[in-house]
């Protein structure tokens, strides 16, 4: 017999539902309680199916509400539903997908998706065949809705369709959603297309099978009116120049005009769509072959879409010159991610370095606007494109950058800016003779009246920074430092944050050149302390960080010292040990510290403190939630992490005057724990440390040899580079520390350093460590080298 509901369960349930959608905090938590108690009665699932599918005189909103818990129900619990219950709500779910209202469908195909994801795609045999047939359907509701619940099944378990676990259904799906393409609904086509673009980037075999007609039926919708199936097709082609291009060249020239005018597409997703194909273009070797004789349409195309809209003014407040005393919104701030310290041999003399396997920064010129958007993509096109083509682009670019740098309307000023700043790379040969005329003016733009003006060009004139530091300092240095630093100050958060990025970039590459305007340089990002708000804080300690690394020994001064600790001591006493505005304070000190060596001295013992506690409550609360996962928060590393970082940095700066606070502390035992830890970026932040405290204080480290050298041993392992990396570095300060009594360890290293010495692709940074462990005649005799090589 079919279940039916009970006439007060059911009246019941909704006015939960009803309940549920009030404003009221108090009535809402008491729904949270009421469903709780509930979702104890398996048939409570069957009510709000019913309520889903059948009760047709409730509004839609209260419909939809009850399959939406329902879903959070199958998420959590669907395992523990009886089978009479789960096939009630399967049965309810097909025979209802083409219900009139588009609310109820779409929420339907949610439910199914779920229900599906549960791994019930293969316990659920008839779904797919029923799902296709209903495509068949003549009543318009039905296609739709089957087509949508098919869309979101093929987004979700793309790889399993395309499996032996299913008895590959592809192979009757995608033939199926093929014939779609002509449907007279631009609805259903733009689901057909969806649906197959799931399987082009995994190259399904079906597809692959099929692709000339793919590409076919791709092209006879080239000028569809609808604009989603129009987005969908761009979207198809640029996934298809990735994985099939050999199937588009014989219709290169037709794709990109036809591309041509999609960027310029009225509807800014279609535009945005159709950009991404030159972004993927430039990576293809073809790229220069078959773009060079579009160039002429397309440059204008990019450099017109670099402008800002008129929504993404709003967005970023471009019309607010001064909010430098609003306080930042929490979620405007990116978590941030430490990165582990890795040891290179510049290290020996005093520098620390990034090691090649971490990525560069992103040069996002609008970070606000974490929306990927036209401008964002045009510009990363034109730069990817200055890169293949480089000066051969300028001869399309110079006559439009001239009417474009001195335009009296700023958002046409604002995008020539971003475009002198977007071909910086590639196209620097080419631009030389320029730089003399335009970093003045760009500098000049530093000064414009409107903030979004006064940002870009600080980006800009970071992306020449390198030409700017060979030119005699009085020509530009000078003057670019001079305002950069105003902007620092700027009345405007924008505007200080891409000064204060710029100005990082600057510091590396001056370095020393920036020693006689320390002094200057110093009072200016004191200054900004005071003024600040939250986001840009942490960027104002990176360049601090930045500057110190740039400058090194040169800020040991007693005048800079006075002026920079007192600010960076008072911040580091206001925050607590859980705040995670300690990752960039420490990595700004770790800087410091190296920098400052004994300068460091006075400051060093509370922040040493401070560091090992760190680790110690780190390393705690891993260990009670290694015990107890259910009673215990897993711990944030990162803390631990920066902390071993900030202490390499204090023993690297320091040097013999750490061994005082080493021999007050049980750091030793804390890093035998670290060294150990499952996450590699702890082990590769400890083995950094070690090698520092044995250059720095070796006589802590000699009693505990006989238990670190296994260890290290173990992590001569390089499919973990940084950490290897690290241990490597620490096994070699190691060996010439203890000269002949490194024998008896030689057997748990060499044959690791062997292995990386002979493996291939083994990183540079790598190999220069290794091999200057190799050759280090006090590591082991000829003899036993030999031996174990043999």
């Amino acid at each position: 017999m079919e279940w039916q509901p009970d006439e007060q369960g059911l009246q019941q349930v909704l006015q939960l539902l009803k309940d549920s959608q009030s404003p009221n905090t108090v009535t809402q938590r008491a729904v949270q309680q009421k469903l709780e108690q509930l979702n104890q009665f398996p048939d409570f699932n069957n009510y709000l199916i019913f309520v889903l599918t059948r009760l047709k005189t409730e509004d839609e909103p209260t419909r939809s509400l009850s399959g939406l818990i329902l879903k959070n129900n199958v998420k959590a619990h669907y395992q523990n539903f009886p089978s009479t219950v789960a096939d009630f709500i399967k049965q309810e779910c097909l025979n209802n997908i083409g219900d009139p209202s588009p609310l109820i469908r779409a929420t339907i195909g949610i439910l199914i998706t779920t229900i599906a994801s549960k791994g019930e795609l293969q316990t659920w045999p008839e779904l797919l065949p029923q799902l296709c047939n209903l495509l068949n359907s003549e009543d318009y509701n039905t296609c739709e809705g089957s087509f949508g619940a098919l869309q979101k099944i093929c987004e979700d378990s793309s790889e399993l369709l395309d499996s032996d676990a299913l008895n590959r259904p592809l192979n009757i799906m995608i033939p199926k959603f093929l014939q779609f393409f002509k449907h007279c609904s631009p609805k259903i086509r733009s689901h057909a297309i969806a649906c197959v673009n799931q399987f082009i980037i995994g190259r399904a075999q079906a597809l692959m099978d099929n692709i000339d007609t793919f590409i076919e039926s791709l092209f006879a919708l080239a000028a569809d009116e609808d604009s989603e199936v129009r987005k969908n097709v761009c979207r198809a082609l640029v996934m298809l120049l990735e994985v099939r291009i050999d199937r588009l060249i014989p219709h290169m020239h037709s794709i990109i005009q036809y591309m041509l005018q999609r960027t310029q597409d009225p509807d800014e997703n279609v535009a945005l769509e159709a950009c991404e194909f030159w972004l993927t273009l430039a990576e293809q070797p073809i790229c220069k072959e078959v773009l060079s004789g579009h160039l002429v349409q397309l440059i204008p195309i990019l450099v017109n879409g670099m402008k800002y809209s008129e929504i993404d003014i709003i967005l970023l407040k471009g019309d607010v010159e001064e909010d430098e005393a609003v306080p930042d919104s929490e979620q405007d701030i990116k978590p941030r991610f430490h990165k582990s310290r890795t040891v290179t041999l510049q290290h020996e003399g005093g520098e620390g370095e990034e090691g090649e396997d971490i990525e560069e920064d992103d040069d996002d010129d609008d970070d606000t606007l974490s929306d990927w958007n036209l401008r964002k993509c045009s510009a990363a096109a034109l730069d990817v494109l200055a890169n293949v083509f480089r000066d051969e682009l300028l001869p399309h670019l110079l006559p439009l950058l001239k009417g474009l740098l001195f335009h009296p309307d700023w958002v046409i000023k604002e995008s020539g800016i971003l475009v002198l700043g977007a071909i910086a790379e590639g196209c620097m040969q080419g631009m030389v003779p320029y730089l003399p005329e335009l970093i003045p003016h760009l500098i000049q733009c530093l000064c414009d009246k409107k903030a979004l003006v006064r940002s870009i060009a600080c980006w800009t004139l970071s992306r020449y920074a390198h030409w700017v530091v060979s030119q005699p300092p009085d020509s530009h240095l000078k003057p670019l430092m001079t305002e950069l630093l105003k902007r620092i100050l700027d009345s405007n958060k924008k505007v200080q944050e891409a000064a204060c990025s710029a100005f990082a970039t600057l510091e590396e590459e001056a370095c020393t050149e920036l020693v006689p305007y320390l002094s200057y340089i110093l009072d200016t990002l004191v200054f900004a302390f005071g003024k600040y708000q939250h986001k840009n804080l942490l960027i104002l300690y990176d360049a601090i960080g930045t500057l110190a690394d740039s400058v090194g020994h040169h800020l040991n001064q007693p005048e800079y010292i006075q002026k920079l600790m007192p600010p960076l001591i008072a911040k580091w006493n206001e925050l607590k040990d859980e705040d995670k505005d300690l990752f960039p304070l420490l990595e700004c000190l770790s800087s410091v510290a190296t920098a400052l060596q004994s300068g460091f001295l006075p400051y060093c013992e509370p922040v040493y403190q401070r560091c090992v506690t760190l680790v110690q409550k780190t390393l705690a609360q891993a260990m009670m939630y290694n015990q107890h996962p259910d009673q215990y928060e897993a711990p944030d590393k990162d803390f631990m992490i920066v902390a071993l970082d900030l202490l390499s940095g204090l023993a690297e700066g320091l040097g013999g005057h750490v061994e005082q606070l080493v021999a007050r502390s049980n750091i030793m035992t804390l890093l035998f724990q670290c060294m150990q830890d499952t996450m590699p970026e702890v082990r590769q932040s400890s083995f950094a440390l070690l090698g520092d405290l044995t250059k720095a204080c070796f006589l802590h480290v000699k009693p505990c040899i006989a238990e670190f050298m296994p260890i290290l041993g173990l992590n001569l392992n390089p499919e973990f580079i940084s950490v290897c990396n690290n241990a490597t570095w620490a096994i070699g300060e190691i060996s010439m520390q203890m000269g002949a009594e490194m024998q008896p360890y030689v057997g748990m290293v060499l044959p690791h350093l062997v292995e990386i010495i002979n493996r291939p692709n083994t990183p540079k940074t790598l190999l220069e460590n290794t091999g200057t462990q190799l050759h280090i005649d006090t590591c082991a005799p000829f003899s036993l080298i030999f031996a174990l090589e043999t």
